[in-house]
């Protein structure tokens, strides 16, 4: 039996923080952090028991903030290389150390982290952390390093643009000067010769809109060569980006999601990746990427075990909520994917993307649960939950450096008030709930235990519905999406309703359906919907419309045993 991955993703500081201060750009004395230790067995079996297999933890690897830990040797880092007070998570300032943010006692972060991994696979779930590749924040330093390597850039040709062995690219003779800097002064963030700003950024002085507080590293691309490759021999970059792999493996960690991993060339995880599953074959690794194009490269050329949908399905399912597509564009998606159906990641929200409650999405958590139902049963593959979405969690606070953008931040110190909630001192339940967050919660539960209690959603193959289902009185390619899947002696029927309005729906099976799954029964007559638990009338047969009422932005999932033939 194969087990599809249901993750959570989560930011520990935002997560336990039960402080409601909450003032703009606030400090964390003022605002609170959460901390490692409030992911204790009883909060993470709640997390287990919602159908979760995996947490995505945000913001381990120490990156560069604001906030000093004299007492552990840390300094605060210069405000005109920070976003927020906080800082980003992917501007890791040590690859080899864990975030005193989130610690109790910054001075034994390590063995905290440690122990949180322990806990979590005593409740059975895999633990994944970033893995970022691509940059780091400009003031990189490790001070942690288990191996006698030299540190990143320790080598460098600092008076070329490039050299195949060099960790950075430089801008030689120009200073480094960050956006928000003032003329002639000394207090400003020094930097010479500049180092390439890591969203591509050759020139010394980035932007506001460019990843200013981090650097670029250097895979073997001469970028002023017209991106030549200079892969042999192995750049010193690949082989201090194996170390770091191997140390979080080497605690423990399940596997990465690597952020930006298109940045960085396919040769280098063509490479990493074998030499890591030599010796854990287990570890997974999945692949923040964007351009489709590059989905079948990223996979069978650079060995990862699944990709981001973004520019796919989760566009795709954006813009059937904003009523700017039809629910029947989802066909293109799978259709698009080829042998890559099972292997993308689904998700309708992350931290990088506006939640669907806030004003700049939706405006209404309720209009995102057909689209998660889309992501969750319409293939085999990963589907992803961020944290706050099964409570209708809005981002519509103006946190600090992000402003009000309809995100929760990544970059200061905040406490999010559903979360909080549901936290509810280490209870989680569901006192300090609404009525509403808790029927939001409930279906988002269902859903993703379904994941895996379901043999046709965990396994199965699929069936779309959309070419027999033309647009008439009872179905309405705008707004619904059916499909079947079905595994071993169950067999599902699911409709998605997008609309505004209650649907009474008729789906037609055809009898291609049957001979696909190989049903040799003519009718199937005994139907339960797998969301609520009720009994449904539904009667599934060759050739025939099977009546079904889905709710306003809803989905029904009508699941069919059947004797095995």
């Amino acid at each position: 039996m194969e087990t599809k991955l249901v993750i959570y993703q989560i930011l520990p500081r935002l997560f336990g923080n039960t402080k409601q201060l909450n003032i703009p750009n606030g400090t964390i004395q003022q605002n609170g952090c959460g901390k490692m230790s409030a992911f204790t067995p009883h909060v993470l079996e709640t997390i287990r028991k919602m159908g979760v297999n995996c947490i995505w933890f945000v913001g381990i690897p120490e990156h560069a903030t604001t906030t000093q830990y004299p007492e552990a040797n840390i300094p605060a880092e210069h405000p005109d290389i920070v976003k927020g007070r906080a800082g980003s998570p992917y501007a890791i300032k040590d690859y080899y150390d864990v975030s005193p943010d989130i610690a109790d006692n910054p001075a034994t972060r390590r063995e905290e982290f440690d122990n949180l991994v322990k806990r979590c696979h005593q409740q059975g779930l895999k633990v994944l952390i970033d893995f970022v590749p691509n940059h780091v924040a400009r003031n990189y330093s490790s001070d942690a390093i288990p191996y006698a390597i030299a540190d990143l850039g320790q080598n460098d040709k600092q008076s070329v643009a490039f050299d195949h062995n060099n960790n950075f690219y430089y801008i030689p003779g120009k200073p480094f000067i960050p956006p928000n800097s003032r003329p002639d002064d000394e207090s400003n963030y020094q930097e010479f010769p500049a180092r390439a700003t890591g969203n591509n950024c050759f020139a010394p002085n980035p932007s506001s809109s460019d990843w200013y507080e981090t650097a670029k590293l250097n895979y073997g691309i001469d970028f002023l060569n017209n991106e030549k490759c200079r892969f042999s021999p192995i750049p010193d970059t690949w082989y201090k980006m194996r170390s770091i792999l191997m140390y979080w493996v080497e605690k423990h960690v399940d596997g990465f999601r690597c952020d930006m991993a298109e940045m960085v060339p396919v040769e280098f995880w063509n490479w990493v990746i074998p030499e890591i599953k030599s010796q854990y074959p287990d570890t997974i690794f999945l692949a923040e990427i964007y351009n489709q194009h590059r989905y079948h490269e990223y996979f069978h050329v650079g060995k990862f075990d699944c990709l981001y949908d973004k520019s796919g399905l989760y566009d795709t399912i954006r813009n059937v909520i904003s009523g700017l597509a039809p629910a029947s564009d989802i066909t293109k998606c799978w259709q698009s994917l080829g042998d890559l159906q099972g292997r993308m990641l689904n998700f309708v929200e992350n931290h990088d993307e506006q939640r669907v409650a806030s004003d700049f999405f939706a405006a209404d958590p309720l209009k995102a649960r057909p689209a998660f139902a889309v992501a969750a049963a319409i293939n085999t593959g990963p589907v992803l939950l961020y944290a706050g979405q099964e409570l209708g969690e809005r981002g519509m606070e103006a946190e600090g450096f992000s402003g009000i953008d309809g995100r929760t931040t990544i970059f200061d110190y905040w406490s999010v008030s559903t979360l909080r909630r549901w936290y509810n001192g280490g209870k989680t339940d569901s006192e300090l709930l609404t009525a509403e967050e808790r029927e939001l919660q409930t279906f988002y539960v269902k859903m993703m235990q379904i994941c895996n209690s379901s043999p046709a959603i965990r396994e199965g193959r699929f069936f779309d519905l959309m070419y027999v289902n033309p647009a008439g009185r009872h179905f309405n390619p705008q707004y619904h999406f059916a499909w079947m899947r079905c595994y071993g002696e169950e067999l599902v029927l699911i409709v998605a309703n997008f609309d505004s309005s209650d649907a009474d729906i008729n789906i037609f099976v055809p009898e291609n359906a049957f001979n696909y799954f190989n049903l040799h029964r003519p009718v199937f007559t005994s139907a339960t919907d797998m969301i609520t638990g009720e009994i449904s009338p539904a009667e599934l047969k060759r050739n025939s419309s099977c009546p079904i009422n889905v709710g306003k932005h809803n989905a029904k999932i009508l699941r069919f045993s059947y004797p095995g033939t």
